[in-house]
């Protein structure tokens, strides 16, 4: 990928330092920004004098190229937030993107684990790995399953609370500070079995962390755990319980939500549990409930079985 210009750049580094965006956010975004730089050059148009009819031809050359819909409005998103940036600097009198909406695409419904699959994944207990980090991947599918957690606020958990902590949690009032999108700071309940998990996980971390790291949750090497790491740990923990699926850490947390909305039935409080700004966003799990009681009628109601 070109690099990008320093004007680009800047705007790069105002979202990694001051917005504090999660990495795979900020690799979609400097994508994206590489995307707009390099159209704008084949046009030979100067990005802060384009125009609505520019950006508009720019996104039509996605979509032409077989850009996915999804992946046109991270574009957007990064586009807008690039021309709102300049306009607080008075570097441009307008924003060409504010009246750009992406294509419509089809939500695709999350994956969820059924809750054996997501009860037998947590309680399992790995022997063909470094006891210490048995020990630290049971406690990390309990935040991820109990909590609702996004990778990269398990990633960025302290151990200690602080003034330059991400996020930590209080054990004895069993709740867990995050940083979740946006740096919007959110409190979530930590349920009996994610402190029974995470208690000899605290006793063990000594003996990986280095002296002066500040994550909770550590490599073998003693330093902080990234998402890729943590990635790869949880497929290999769900492989050995074996489930017959590729799980991934957001797998964890939509089954989080949706087993919750299937026990309680409360949107705004599963809302409000996953830091979504919009309840839309989580109305997509009543979909999910749907379907696990579609899936209950057919199995039991004498006039939803099919005939042989």
């Amino acid at each position: 990928m070109t690099a990008l210009a320093p004007t680009l750049q800047a705007f790069v580094d105002h979202l990694a330092v001051e917005r504090r965006l999660a990495p795979r956010t900020l690799a979609m975004y400097t994508e994206a920004l590489a995307r707009l730089q390099a159209a704008a050059e084949a046009a030979q148009v100067e990005l802060r004098a384009a125009q609505v009819h520019h950006l508009r031809g720019w996104v039509a050359q996605l979509r032409g190229r077989g850009l996915a819909p999804r992946s046109i409005a991270i574009a957007l998103a990064a586009w807008r937030g690039l021309y709102r940036w300049w306009g607080r600097q008075g570097l441009v009198a307008a924003n060409p993107v504010d009246g750009l909406r992406p294509p419509k695409a089809p939500r695709p419904l999350p994956k969820a684990l059924s809750v054996e699959q997501a009860v037998a994944l947590a309680g399992h207990e790995r022997d063909d790995t470094h006891p210490l980090l048995a020990v630290r991947d049971r406690a990390i599918v309990e935040l991820l399953y109990g909590c609702g957690l996004r990778v990269a606020e398990v990633t960025g958990l302290d151990a200690e609370a602080g003034p330059a902590a991400a996020g930590w949690i209080d054990v004895a009032d069993a709740t867990a500070h995050v940083l979740g999108k946006g740096s919007k700071r959110r409190s979530v309940p930590v349920g009996s079995k994610a402190l029974e998990a995470l208690a000899p996980w605290l006793q063990a971390r000594p003996q990986l962390a280095r002296g002066d790291e500040r994550a909770l949750f550590v490599s073998r090497r003693g330093t902080r755990l990234s998402a890729g790491q943590l990635r790869l740990r949880l497929a290999a923990q769900a492989q050995h319980a074996g489930l017959p699926t590729h799980v991934h850490p957001h797998m964890l947390r939509h089954s989080y939500a949706s087993h919750l909305l299937q026990s309680s039935g409360d949107l705004r409080a599963v809302q409000e549990l996953l830091g979504h700004a919009s309840i839309g966003t989580t109305q997509v799990y009543t979909k999910l409930d749907f379907q696990h009681l579609a899936k209950a009628y057919d199995a039991a109601h004498p006039r939803a079985r099919r005939k042989s």
